[in-house]
């Protein structure tokens, strides 16, 4: 039953991700992505990594889409302007997955089923502890420079979305100076209402 399932939210994780890429709608892409992140987190509970799988759901699907569907719905995107160069690059988009696909299939072969985790470890063994004994002793310098790139990532997206507002009326000086009165003012010549 645990590989029937294993097989059932991977299948929807690739339809899911398929679906996100392809879909013309900002926001069904979105919640496609949504939808992968909920099979994504299916099958690291099934792998016996419960943690991974709740922060998956809690961080990803609970803060950060709903954060991702906020800033599509309030952007003004001109859906038919982006994907139009999507075809350009299509003949790069099918070498990329062939080779990612290639990988995959080496790696696979190479693969062999890992051992069960409770008879490594004992059955006291807890996976979030494990995770955050590693984490932030082995690999802590790496989480840090992972944090300031995502800052840096979300202050250049602000930077590049910000768009100037001019909420007052006045005229720039270059643009004042070089009116002319032949382009400011017109006088034309009608004949008088006649009186009846």
């Amino acid at each position: 039953m645990q590989h029937v399932a294993f097989f059932l939210f991977a299948a929807i994780l690739m339809i899911a991700a398929f679906m996100t890429v392809i879909a013309r709608n900002p926001i069904r892409s979105a919640l496609f992505l949504v939808l992968a992140f909920f099979a994504a987190a299916a099958l690291w509970i099934l792998l016996e990594a419960e943690f991974l799988g709740l922060v998956l759901i809690l961080v990803y699907v609970g803060a950060v889409m709903t954060l991702f569907v906020f800033v599509i719905m309030t952007l003004n995107i001109d859906v038919t302007e982006k994907q139009r160069g999507f075809v350009a690059y299509l003949p790069y988009a099918i070498i990329s997955v062939a080779v990612l696909l290639g990988i995959l299939i080496y790696a696979l072969g190479s693969f062999s089923a890992p051992p069960d985790i409770h008879l490594l470890n004992g059955e006291g063994y807890s996976n979030t502890q494990a995770l955050g004994d590693i984490l932030y002793t082995q690999y802590a310098y790496p989480f840090e420079i992972v944090g300031v790139l995502l800052l840096v990532a979300i202050i250049a997206s602000i930077a590049l979305n910000v768009k100037e507002k001019r909420f007052n009326k006045a005229i720039p000086p270059e643009q004042q100076m070089t009116a002319k009165r032949e382009n400011r003012l017109r006088i034309i010549k009608m004949p008088s209402n006649k009186k009846i």
